[in-house]
């Protein structure tokens, strides 16, 4: 009976985000517009960083993970989504979906532990400016960022490999608008116990081990930072962790709510909205927190539109 419900379910119906068609429209336009702001935005990041000379150093090296990160989970889930607003049918096969939790699972958890990364780069240059160069080498940071992701992989291939080789019942439809651990275990004939266990302690300790890790340098960052006499020193000091600070308070701020919330609040609505925060809106707004809030992107912008200007002989341009 088990091998019977394993070949059953072929597909799965997604049940979306709402289920009133006059909303389906402006739905489509909006996530489409924050998706290809999320796309442009974090792309440009990403190829900023990389041929912008004063932009190669430890800080913009992580900030180029996590925007590729944020990339990667964003595009995981989005393009998907947008298909199933013009869709009659919100229908996603069954390797397509155990492919969707995989790389959004990759994705997520990478990007928790490279901010964790990011975090102790900033504590190094502000506790410890004299031995920076030396301690946050070119391969400190590439061991800092390969890690994570191949941690995250086997976490994900376990995860999802231990869901999808579990049977099925006929019941094929995911109260969400992406496939997920917990819409999808609810779909399970067999003993659950064991991949609840698993998903429970790998999210407990991701969370609150790159929480700690967080916290403890921003900890240190401040007592180092009220020490300083000079107020240049401490303004400049605020200028160089303010986007990462802006980028953790948001992004934890919205997993904490997500999955520490009282059970008796708890609901698939709830669940929904806080998916799209941190699924789509988050991976949207980090670039421009980035652009907007440091001048040596802002410069770096400037002097790439300069040489594209002249590169294309474009006298119309103007900085």
């Amino acid at each position: 009976m088990e091998e019977n419900n394993l070949t059953v379910v072929t597909e799965f119906i997604l049940l979306g985000i709402t289920d009133h068609p006059e909303l389906q429209a402006p739905l489509f336009v909006l996530f489409l517009a924050v998706y290809l702001t999320s796309l442009v935005g974090n792309l440009g990041m990403i190829v900023l960083t990389q041929v912008d000379p004063r932009l190669q150093t430890p800080m913009y090296f992580f900030l180029r993970h996590l925007t590729l990160t944020d990339l990667g989970y964003s595009t995981a889930l989005g393009p998907k989504m947008l298909v199933n607003f013009v869709e009659d049918e919100n229908t996603i096969s069954y390797h397509f979906c155990a492919t969707q939790l995989a790389f959004f699972l990759v994705f997520i958890s990478s990007e928790l532990f490279i901010l964790s990364a990011t975090s102790y780069d900033h504590y190094v240059a502000i506790c410890k400016p004299l031995f920076y160069t030396v301690i946050m080498s070119p391969k400190v940071c590439w061991v800092l960022v390969m890690i994570p992701y191949v941690y995250s992989t086997f976490v994900s291939l376990l995860i999802s490999i231990k869901i999808f080789t579990l049977s099925f019942c006929g019941h094929n439809v995911i109260n969400h608008f992406y496939c997920e651990c917990i819409p999808l275990i609810s779909l399970l004939c067999s003993d659950t116990h064991e991949v609840e266990f698993i998903i429970m302690v790998f999210a407990a300790l991701d969370l609150i081990s790159s929480l700690l890790m967080v916290v403890m340098s921003y900890l240190l960052i401040f007592v180092a930072i009220l020490r300083m006499n000079s107020a240049e020193g401490r303004h400049k000091a605020f200028s160089t962790c303010g986007s990462h600070l802006t980028m953790v308070t948001v992004f934890y701020g919205t997993l904490i709510f997500m999955y520490l919330q009282p059970k008796a609040s708890h609901s698939n609505d709830t669940d929904k909205v806080a998916s799209i925060f941190y699924t789509l809106v988050i991976p949207m707004m980090n670039p421009l927190i980035y652009s907007l809030r440091n001048k040596d992107v802002k410069y770096a912008l400037h002097r790439t539109w300069k040489k594209i200007c002249k590169h294309f002989s474009l006298k119309s341009c103007t900085i």
